[in-house]
C-alpha cells in the first residue's frame, strides 16, 4: 500500500470499529486483519480472472478454440459457474454456519484448479473454469453474510468499502502476475498458482476467522424456507431495485474484462504492457471505494450512488460520440482517460448499490446475500456477454454497452427510490 494510504487506512478502520463495538461482539482477527482476510478471502474471484488475462491467447491456441472471441468463454463461464452456486451457498451457510459453507466453496475451487491444470482440450478448461466459479461463489457470497452479520447500513458500507480497497489490488497485480508468469512457464503454472493460493487462504481463514452466525440465528434448511425467503427478496422493492441496478453496471464491467485483452493488445497494440494498462484502472476502481468509505458516512449511500450513476451515464454517452468521431478506435490516451473516471464512478456505486439491496435483509442476511449476487451475476453476464461478443476491433460496443446500461440502472433506482419517505440515508 503506499504510503500515503496507510494513515487514512488505519483512521477508517478504527473509526469502523468504534462505531460498532456497542452493538456487534469482537471478531477474534484484529480489526485490519478482519477486513485483509475478508477481502483475500473473495479475490479468488478477481484473481481467477484477471491473472488469466494475458494467457488467454495462449490458452485459446493449445486447446483449439475455434473463433477468435471463443477465448472470452474463458472468463464468462466461470461467472455463470459463480452465478448458479451463490443461490445455494447462502442458505447453506443460515443452516449451518458461515464457515462450513465457505469450506465446501474453497474444497470446489481447488478441484477446478486441478482440472484446469490437467486439461486437454477446451472443453476440459471450461469444465474446470465452471467449477472455479462454482467454489469462489462460496466465500464471495457468504463473505457479504458475515459482514451483514456483524454490521448495517452505513457501517455496513463503509466495511465493504473497505475490504474492496483492500481486494482491489488483486486486479492492479493479477495481470502483471500472470504476464510474469508466461514469461517464466507456460499458462498451466497459472493455475499452480491459484491453487496454492486457494490452499493458503483457506489455512489462514480456517486458523483466525471465527463463526459469526450464532446457533440461535441458524435456520432449518428447508426448500419451503429458502422458497419463501427468495419471494420476500424479489417482493421487496429497495432489495429488487438494487440488486438490478448492479447487475445493469456490472454487465458492463464483465463486457470491458471479456474484451479487455483484445483492446488492449490487439486494437491498441499495447503487447507486454496490457497489465500496467489494466493496472491503472483498476486503481481508480479502489481508489473511489476507499473515498467512499469516508463519504458515505457523512453523505450517505443514496446520495452518493445517485450522483456517480449519473456522471457515469452522461459521460459514456458523450464519450460513445467521440468514439463515432473516430470510427471505434480513439486515440489510447483517451481511451484510457474515460475508462479512469468510469470506473471511479462503478467503484462508488458498487459497494453502496450492494449495501443498499441488503439493508431489508438482515433477517435472512445469508438467502439475501445469496439471491442478490446470483441475479446481480446472471444479469451481469448476460449483458457482459453480448457486449464481449460484439467486439469487432473498435470500442464502441463497449462504451455504448456502458451508456445503455447506465441509463436502465437509472430507471430501476428511481423505481426502487419512487414513494421512499421520512427514511435516513
Amino acid at each position: 500500500m503506499p504510503h500515503w494510504h496507510r494513515p487514512f487506512a488505519v483512521m477508517g478502520f478504527q473509526s469502523v470499529m468504534q462505531a460498532s463495538q456497542s452493538t456487534t461482539k469482537t471478531v477474534a482477527a484484529p480489526g485490519v486483519e478482519f477486513v485483509v482476510l475478508l477481502a483475500l478471502t473473495i479475490s479468488l474471484v478477481a484473481l481467477s480472472i484477471d491473472s488469466m488475462l494475458p494467457a488467454l491467447p495462449e490458452i485459446a491456441a493449445d486447446l483449439g478454440a475455434r473463433d477468435p472471441n471463443d477465448r472470452q468463454m474463458v472468463i464468462t463461464i466461470l461467472f455463470a459457474g459463480f452465478g448458479i452456486a451463490q443461490i445455494l451457498y447462502g442458505p447453506i451457510s443460515d443452516s449451518v454456519g458461515r464457515k462450513p459453507a465457505i469450506y465446501a466453496g474453497f474444497l470446489v475451487f481447488i478441484l477446478g484448479s486441478v482440472i484446469c491444470i490437467l486439461a486437454d482440450d477446451f472443453n476440459a478448461m471450461l469444465v474446470g473454469r465452471f467449477l472455479q466459479g462454482f467454489g469462489a461463489a462460496g466465500p464471495r457470497t457468504v463473505v457479504v453474510a458475515m459482514v451483514r452479520d456483524r454490521y448495517e447500513g452505513r457501517a455496513m458500507a463503509r466495511i465493504m468499502s473497505l475490504v474492496t480497497s483492500v481486494f482491489i489490488l488483486v486486479p492492479v497485480l493479477a495481470p502483471s502476475l500472470g504476464q510474469g508468469i508466461l514469461l517464466l512457464a507456460n499458462w498451466r503454472a497459472i493455475y499452480w498458482m491459484l491453487l496454492i493460493l486457494g490452499l493458503f487462504t483457506a489455512g489462514w481463514f480456517t486458523l483466525r476467522q471465527d463463526e459469526t452466525l450464532d446457533l440461535s440465528r441458524r435456520r432449518e434448511l428447508s426448500l419451503g424456507r429458502i422458497l419463501r425467503a427468495v419471494v420476500e427478496v424479489f417482493r421487496n422493492r429497495t432489495a429488487l431495485g438494487y440488486m438490478t441496478a448492479t447487475g445493469l453496471v456490472f454487465g458492463a464491467f464483465v463486457g470491458y474484462l471479456a474484451s479487455s485483452q483484445q483492446i488492449f493488445q490487439e486494437m491498441y497494440g499495447a503487447g507486454k504492457l496490457f497489465p500496467i494498462y489494466f493496472g491503472i484502472l483498476a486503481i481508480s476502481f479502489g481508489a473511489a471505494s476507499l473515498l467512499n468509505a469516508r463519504l458515505v458516512m457523512r453523505f450517505g449511500m443514496r446520495l452518493l450512488s445517485n450522483r456517480a450513476q449519473w456522471a457515469h451515464t452522461l459521460l459514456s454517452a458523450t464519450f460513445a460520440i467521440v468514439a463515432v468521431a473516430y470510427s471505434g478506435q480513439p486515440p489510447l490516451s483517451f481511451f484510457v482517460a474515460y475508462m479512469m473516471v468510469t470506473f471511479f464512478m462503478v467503484g462508488i456505486m458498487f459497494g453502496n448499490f450492494n449495501a443498499l439491496a441488503m439493508a431489508p435483509l438482515g433477517h435472512i442476511a445469508g438467502v439475501g446475500a445469496a439471491v442478490i449476487g446470483a441475479f446481480t451475476t446472471f444479469v451481469s453476464v448476460g449483458c457482459g456477454a453480448v457486449i464481449g461478443a460484439a467486439y469487432q476491433g473498435t470500442i464502441l460496443p463497449l462504451v455504448i454497452g456502458f451508456a445503455i446500461l447506465g441509463v436502465f440502472s437509472l430507471g430501476v433506482t428511481h423505481w426502487a427510490e419512487w414513494g421512499r419517505s421520512g427514511e435516513a440515508h
